[in-house]
């Protein structure tokens, strides 16, 4: 035997559909739009300083420090889109720099690197590293007390 409700009945419960009705409607407009697709490789490699990042990145794989230097700074001067982007043309100078015991020009490029993307960092091989580690961590360290004062 089905129970029947009266229009009276229905009618009392009409505010609690409603509301529940509402923060459904509510939580619908809580969700967040996917992010927006990164722009393809080819887009990337059209932007000259993005370019001059991908190839900067080929010549330090391959050893060519002085076109990997060259190409970097091509990228940073024609200002890389990405602040990540910056901060790894300013990390790999960097690197180039204390390899080849220029110890200021290395702490400088770190330094860089952190004012490019305030969330930049090594990874743990790469702090490891005995030539350009610990100047990375002092670099580091330095701008984590800066940060502190008052």
């Amino acid at each position: 035997m089905t129970a029947r409700h009266s229009p009276r009945s229905q009618t009392q419960r009409l505010p609690a559909l409603l509301a529940g009705a509402t923060l459904v409607l509510a939580l619908a407009g809580c969700q967040t739009p996917p992010p927006p697709a990164p722009p393809s490789l080819a887009t990337l490699l059209e932007q000259p300083a993005e370019r001059a990042l991908a190839a900067g990145l080929v010549d330090y794989d391959e050893g060519a420090f002085d076109r990997a230097q060259a190409n970097f700074e091509t990228a940073i001067r024609q200002r890389l889109r990405d602040p990540h982007d910056a901060a790894v043309a300013h990390k790999h100078l960097a690197f180039i720099a204390c390899a080849f015991n220029r110890p200021a020009d290395c702490e400088t490029q770190f330094q860089a690197a952190f004012v490019s993307d305030p969330g930049f960092h090594l990874s743990d091989s790469e702090i490891g590293h005995p030539i350009w580690g610990p100047v990375y961590r002092r670099v580091a360290a330095a701008r984590a007390a800066a940060q502190k004062r008052p």
